[in-house]
């Protein structure tokens, strides 16, 4: 069994699986801005001077950030609406 083969059984039921953090940071940032996106998730990064990259680097860092983020997204594309 390969490695690419093995991941996908762990996370079957794992909608996020095969999706970057970047894209959902672009996404999200192209579906609300900048402003309202620092409005729904209220973290400094999506604030005070944003970009890409400090996103990155925060949401990586802290998983609380990085897990409202991804419900956001989650919550914004209708195929993947939490039940």
């Amino acid at each position: 069994m390969k490695k690419n083969e093995q991941q996908e059984q762990i996370q079957p039921n794992n909608p996020l699986h095969g999706i970057k953090l970047k894209e959902v940071i672009e996404y999200l940032v192209k579906y609300y801005g900048w402003e309202e996106l620092g409005k729904l998730v209220n973290i400094n990064c999506f604030i005070s001077n944003p970009s890409i990259g400090s996103s990155l680097k925060f949401l990586r860092r802290t998983p609380w950030a990085r897990n409202k983020v991804e419900k956001l997204y989650l919550e914004s594309i209708p195929n993947f609406k939490a039940k």
